[in-house]
C-alpha cells in the first residue's frame, strides 16, 4: 500500500489518472482481505480488478514502453500465495497477454528495434519468474510446516503414551506393595477371627436362653466375624497372584451371565440394562470366571450410580486386534478430582465400601493383557471401557 502511495505522489508520471489509478491499487491492498467472497474467489476477483487498474495505468503512461510495467509483478506474487498452481498459471498468462496486447496499439510504421525486443522479452519473463519463484518458496514452506506439525503431533502422542506407561508402572508398583501388605495382614487376622467365632458359638450354647441380651451379643459377634472374614477374603483375592485358565469363550454369553446375576438382585438394583452387542466378535481366549467378575463389578457399580428406574447400556465392538466392551450409565458420574484414584486399592467414595472392586477389575484386565479406561462427567454418567486383545489361537 505504501509503495503505491509513494509512486502516486513521487513517481515519474504525476497526472491525475496515474495518481488515482495508483491510489486505487493501494486501496485494493486494503480492502482485498474484506472482499465478501470465499477466500479463493475473493483473491481471483481482487486479481482481476488490479489487472484492470494496471492496464489503465499502462495505457495512460506510454503503453508497452511504460515504466510502470513491473507493478503487475505484485498481483502475480499475490496470486502465487492464494490461488494455487493453476490459478498462478492463469494469472501469469493474463498478465503476459495484457502486456503484449499493447503491441496491437502500435501503428503500421512503428516497429521495435532488435535491442528493444530483448528488453521486451526480459519484461515479459518478469511475471512468470516472480510468480513461480514465490510459489516454490511457499510450497517449500508449506512442506516444512506440515513436517513440523507432524513431528509435533508425534511428540504429543509419544508423550501421552509415556505418561500412560508411567501411570501404569506406578499403579503396578502400588498394587504390588499393597498386595503384599494385604496378604500379610489377612493371614494374621484370619487366625484370631476363627478363634473369636468359635468362642462366640460356644458362648451362645452356654448362655441361658432366658438371657436375651447375651444371646443377641453373641449373635452380633458371630455376624461381625463373618463380615470381617468376607472382607479378609476380598483382601486375599486382591493380593494373591492370578492364575489364568484361558479357554475360548463366547464373550456375549459371558456378559449375559454377568447381567443375569445383577438382575437377580432387584431391589436394590432397580435399573434397566440394554444390550448392544456386535454380531461379528468370535470366541476369544480368556478366563471366563475372572472376566465375568469384571463385568459383574462394573455393572453393579453402574447400577449403584444410577437413579431408580435408570438405565445401563452394555456395548461391544471389534476394532482390529482388540475387543472393546463399554458399560455406560447415566448416573451421578465421578468427581474429576477422583478420576486418577478410582482404580487404586482401598479408594472408595461409598460409606460401606472398601475400595477393592475396581482395583481387582483393573488387575484382572491387566493380567489378560488388556486395559480399562473411564470417561465421566459429574451428574451425567460414566463410561467404562474394557479393551481385551485377541490372544494367539483366537482365530
Amino acid at each position: 500500500m505504501a509503495l503505491y502511495a509513494v509512486l502516486a505522489f513521487y513517481g515519474p508520471d504525476r497526472s491525475n489518472v496515474t495518481t488515482w489509478t495508483l491510489l486505487g491499487l493501494a486501496l485494493m491492498q486494503v480492502v482485498e482481505p474484506r472482499i465478501p467472497f470465499g477466500s479463493y474467489l475473493g483473491s481471483a476477483v481482487s486479481f482481476v480488478i488490479k489487472l484492470a487498474l494496471w492496464y489503465v495505468l499502462m495505457a495512460w503512461t506510454d503503453g508497452i514502453a511504460s515504466s510502470y510495467y513491473w507493478i503487475m509483478v505484485l498481483p502475480v506474487i499475490s496470486a502465487a500465495t492464494s490461488l494455487g498452481l493453476i490459478g498462478l498459471i492463469v494469472a501469469t498468462v493474463l498478465a503476459c497477454g495484457a502486456y503484449l496486447s499493447f503491441l496491437l496499439f502500435l501503428s503500421a510504421d512503428q516497429f521495435i528495434p532488435r535491442d528493444q525486443m530483448e528488453v521486451l522479452l526480459l519484461r515479459l519473463t518478469t511475471f512468470p519468474i516472480a510468480g513461480f519463484l514465490t510459489y516454490e518458496l511457499l510450497e517449500a514452506n508449506r512442506i516444512a510446516t506440515r513436517k513440523a506439525q507432524t513431528a509435533a503431533e508425534q511428540l504429543v502422542e509419544a508423550n501421552r503414551h509415556l505418561q500412560e506407561a508411567q501411570a501404569a508402572v506406578r499403579r503396578t508398583e502400588r498394587l504390588a506393595a499393597l498386595g503384599q501388605l494385604s496378604a500379610g495382614l489377612a493371614h494374621e487376622i484370619r487366625n484370631p477371627l476363627s478363634t473369636i467365632k468359635t468362642s462366640a458359638e460356644m458362648l451362645l450354647k452356654q448362655v441361658d436362653e432366658s438371657n436375651s441380651v447375651a444371646h443377641e451379643m453373641a449373635s452380633f459377634i458371630s455376624t461381625e466375624v463373618d463380615r470381617t472374614n468376607a472382607l479378609v477374603t476380598r483382601f486375599l483375592d486382591f493380593a494373591r497372584p492370578l492364575s489364568l485358565r484361558l479357554e475360548k469363550t463366547d464373550l456375549t454369553q459371558l456378559i449375559d451371565r454377568a447381567i443375569a446375576e445383577v438382575e437377580k438382585h432387584r431391589p436394590p438394583f432397580d435399573v434397566t440394562i440394554y444390550k448392544n452387542y456386535s454380531p461379528d466378535i468370535p470366541p476369544i481366549l480368556l478366563d471366563g470366571q475372572l472376566i465375568e467378575r469384571v463385568f459383574y463389578n462394573l455393572i453393579v457399580n453402574a447400577a449403584q450410580a444410577s437413579a431408580p428406574k435408570g438405565s445401563i447400556t452394555v456395548k461391544t465392538r471389534q476394532a482390529s486386534r482388540t475387543v472393546e466392551i463399554a458399560v455406560i450409565d447415566r448416573g451421578s458420574g465421578i468427581d474429576p478430582k477422583n478420576m486418577d484414584s478410582i482404580f487404586n486399592p482401598f479408594f472408595t467414595t461409598k460409606s460401606s465400601g472398601v475400595g477393592l472392586g475396581l482395583a481387582i477389575v483393573s488387575k484382572i484386565v491387566d493380567e489378560h493383557g488388556g486395559s480399562i479406561t473411564v470417561e465421566s462427567e459429574a451428574g451425567s454418567g460414566s463410561v467404562f471401557r474394557v479393551f481385551l486383545p485377541f490372544q494367539e489361537g483366537d482365530r
